[in-house]
Parts: C-alpha cells; sequence; structure tokens
C-alpha cells in the first residue's frame, strides 16, 4: 500500500520504506542514504505524473504522511504544519477556528508538494498561492543535515523553494499564514452542455474571466468529458462554478450560462468545507481513489480562451477515446482562478515564473495500466500540449511544475528570464550538487 503511487504509469521501484515519525528520522535516512549512494524519494500523497519518477531504482520511500501535525499560533495569524498534512485535513482543522488559508483545490493532495511547485486553490484570490503563505520551512538537505529556511535564514534557498523546492530538500514542517474566513457559506453550480455549444461557451467564459480579473472567490473549472448518458461518441462540456457566496449573489455569474441551455443544472449551497466534494475532488472522489490507473498530465499556461484551438482540441479528444476506448476516463482540463492575490506578489521575490498566465489548461489522460497506452497517451497528449500552445500565438509555452510530464525544458517550467535559471543553477550547485533530488523536473547544475 504505501509504495503505490497515483499513477501506475509512474513505476519507481522501492526496496524499502520509511516511515519517520519525527523530523530526526528524516534526517537519519537522508545520512543513511547520503553514505551510501541510495536514492530516495519523499512521497506524502502520492500525486504527481512526471515519467522521471520511475527512475528510482532499489531505492528508499520516505512516507512522510505521519509528520501531519497541525498547531494555530497564539496570534491565530500563522499555525505550524508537518509536512506530512494535506488539503483536506488543514481545511478541515482550520474551519474548527473559523480560519482558511490558501490550499490546493483537490482535497487528498499534500501540502507541501503542490505548494513547493506553486498551489492553485480557491482562495487564491484573497490570498495567493500556497508557496506565498510560507512563511519559514524546516527542511532536511540531501546530506541529512537540518535547516531552517526563511526570509532571515537562508534566504537564497528560501526564494528557489518556492517555486523549485522539490529540488532542494524535503520540508519535515512550515510556519504557515492563515486567515479568518471572509465568507461562510460557498455556491457550486454544476451544468453539463452538448458540443455545439462550445464556441458561445468559452466566450461566456472569457467574459466572465475578464483577461484574468475575474471576481474574487469565483473558480470556474471546465472540463470536456464522456457522459454515456448524453451521448455514447461526442464529449460533453462540463462547467463546475464555485463561488464564495451565497446563491443570490453568484446569479448574475452563472445565469448566462443557464441561459445558454444545458442538458443538465444543479446547484448547492455548502461550507467550505464541502466545496470539494460538491466539485468531485474530495478524498472520496474518482480522482483521489488509488484506482490502479494510468494518468498523466501535459499542461499549458493560458492568458485566455482560444475558441478556435478548443474546438480543435474538442475534435481531438472525440477521435482519441472513440478509437480508444481504454481512454474513456480522461478528460481535458480548463481551470480558472481568481488571480488578485497571485499577481499582487512580486514575481522575481519567488522561482515561481509563471504569474502572468491567467489560466491553466490540460490534457489529462486516464487509463489502464499497460505499457502499450503510454505511448499512445504521449502521441496525444503532446499532440494536444502543441494545439493549445497554438492558440497562445507569441507567447512561449509555460507548463505548471507541479503536472509536469518530464519532457519539458527548464525554460517552460522555471521561466526564460535568464537571470532566473542562473539563479537556480547556482542553488542546485550549491545545496544538491549531487542531484539526489533529481527525480522531479530537475535543476541541473
Amino acid at each position: 500500500m504505501f509504495t503505490t503511487l497515483w499513477s501506475a504509469a509512474v513505476d519507481a521501484n522501492f526496496a524499502v520504506v520509511v516511515v519517520p515519525g519525527i523530523a530526526e528520522d528524516v534526517a537519519a535516512t537522508m545520512k543513511y542514504a547520503d553514505r551510501y549512494n541510495v536514492p530516495f524519494l519523499a512521497v506524502n500523497r502520492a500525486h504527481g505524473t512526471a515519467s522521471a519518477l520511475s527512475n528510482v531504482y532499489n531505492g528508499i520511500e520516505i512516507y512522510i504522511h505521519a509528520l501531519n501535525s497541525i498547531e494555530i499560533a497564539e496570534n491565530g495569524e500563522s499555525a505550524l504544519m508537518g509536512g506530512g498534512t494535506y488539503q483536506d485535513q488543514v481545511v478541515n482543522y482550520l474551519a474548527a477556528y473559523g480560519k482558511v488559508t490558501s490550499t490546493g483545490a483537490c482535497g487528498c493532495v499534500g501540502m507541501m508538494g503542490p505548494g513547493l511547485g506553486g498551489g492553485f486553490g480557491r482562495f487564491q484570490g484573497y490570498f495567493g498561492l500556497v508557496l506565498d503563505n510560507i512563511i519559514d520551512m524546516n527542511v532536511v538537505l540531501a546530506d541529512g543535515s537540518m535547516v531552517t529556511v526563511s526570509e532571515s535564514s537562508k534566504s537564497d534557498l528560501y526564494w528557489g523553494m518556492r517555486g523549485a523546492g522539490h529540488n532542494f530538500g524535503i520540508v519535515t514542517s512550515f510556519n504557515y499564514k492563515i486567515y479568518d474566513q471572509p465568507v461562510v457559506t460557498w455556491f457550486v453550480e454544476t451544468m453539463i452542455f452538448t458540443g455545439d455549444k462550445l464556441e458561445k461557451f468559452f466566450e461566456l467564459l472569457n467574459i466572465l474571466g475578464a483577461n484574468g480579473t475575474q471576481p474574487v472567490g469565483l473558480t470556474t473549472y471546465t472540463v470536456f468529458a464522456m457522459s454515456p448518458e448524453v451521448s455514447p461518441t461526442e464529449p460533453v462540456i462540463v462547467l463546475l462554478l464555485e463561488y464564495a457566496g451565497t446563491e443570490s449573489e453568484a446569479e448574475p455569474l452563472y445565469a448566462p450560462f443557464l441561459s445558454l441551455g444545458p442538458v443538465v443544472a444543479t446547484n448547492v449551497t455548502v461550507p467550505y468545507t464541502g466545496v470539494a466534494h460538491a466539485s468531485g475532488s474530495g478524498v472520496e472522489d474518482f480522482v483521489c481513489q488509488n484506482s490502479d490507473l494510468s494518468w498523466k498530465l501535459y499542461p499549458v499556461g493560458a492568458l485566455v480562451y482560444n475558441i478556435t484551438t478548443n474546438r480543435q482540441i474538442y475534435s481531438l479528444f472525440s477521435k482519441m477515446i472513440n478509437d480508444n476506448p481504454e481512454f474513456n476516463n480522461s478528460v481535458v482540463q480548463f481551470e480558472g482562478y481568481s488571480l488578485q492575490g497571485m499577481k499582487a506578489v512580486d514575481p522575481a521575490s519567488t522561482a515561481y515564473a509563471h504569474r502572468a498566465d491567467n489560466l491553466l489548461l490540460s490534457y489529462a489522460l486516464v487509463y489502464p495500466p499497460k505499457k502499450s497506452l503510454d505511448a499512445i497517451a504521449n502521441k496525444y497528449g503532446y499532440h494536444a500540449r502543441s494545439i493549445l500552445h497554438a492558440g497562445e500565438p507569441g507567447r512561449p509555452l509555460n507548463t505548471y511544475v507541479n503536472y509536469a510530464s518530464s519532457d519539458e525544458t527548464l525554460e517552460e517550467l522555471y521561466g526564460y528570464e535568464p537571470w532566473r535559471l542562473a539563479r537556480l543553477r547556482a542553488l542546485k550547485q550549491k545545496y544538491d550538487p549531487q542531484g539526489k533530488f533529481d527525480f522531479y523536473a530537475p535543476i541541473n547544475p
């Protein structure tokens, strides 16, 4: 069970599993691995699809889920969290004290896995990305040494950990900003449209997104997916509209989509603790289960929805499913979060490089774990990514590191400014010169 990763396409080979109970256990394990040159991988909630994770051979899995304590500071403005905490745990714990914070959108995913690469979520319009809320981190480096990383302690590493942290160390605990909850209830509207509504649908989404200035507290999550109840051969368009407020407050936002004529329209009003499940991304939902399936993601950052290329993607997705029914659980994802909190942060202040992007698009393939299907997945995934990128004329290809598939360039993952890569390479040479942390989107010195 411990060695089952989220995607069966990732075939890490572990000789032993270590379950640390305290930070010193992580340090001792790392010292052993360093002394005997044994590869290792820190695992929490096992959410990752990068094929390079399969390069761990006869390695040590450091399963840090037991490092999951949460302690709110006396002033109520921060909390000390263990490196093994996960989103739903944090959301529910803080809710009992009337608090919230930035987390990822998927309830089962760890805090620090996504946080070290960015961390998109429903509160980022209010508070920024997950990494924007990290005050300090207790980190074990490749040689087993334990350090505190903050603005005043190893500030160079503090910059690099927030955006490329999986290259440098294992976070055993971190101090994190928390906030009084800005709203009590959330409204979630679910609509399903047939493919003939695609052009008008994305016109409405572009109006709602307002080129990255959609209302604070609004998240739109759209997928192309198969729904045999609606059509056995053609994908449907599913819209999840989540809003931090009441139904009456959300009505002006979702009413234009209702006027478009969905074949299904349902809604629910829930506390924030129920939003993930209401949107199909809770710990009990399909995306969070160890379902022995292969998952592969091919991400693209975008400014607006290109309606022409989205139609091309729809056609490609339809052809892929009809020609290869084993991919029928796959989706195409269009994620639109409120961005004000994220955009308010100086882009140079962290290693995360893609703050100019307004949208996150990804071709997300789900299929039985067969090697013969991996090549088909890559064929369609790379082609889809090229189409999505073509919808951004004049812009370089930006790829979200937390969705990485392992073929991306450093520029695509970490930014095109030469100073960024120079700084990251220098940090890699300083803190991990032997490349011990090279199994996920590595920065080669």
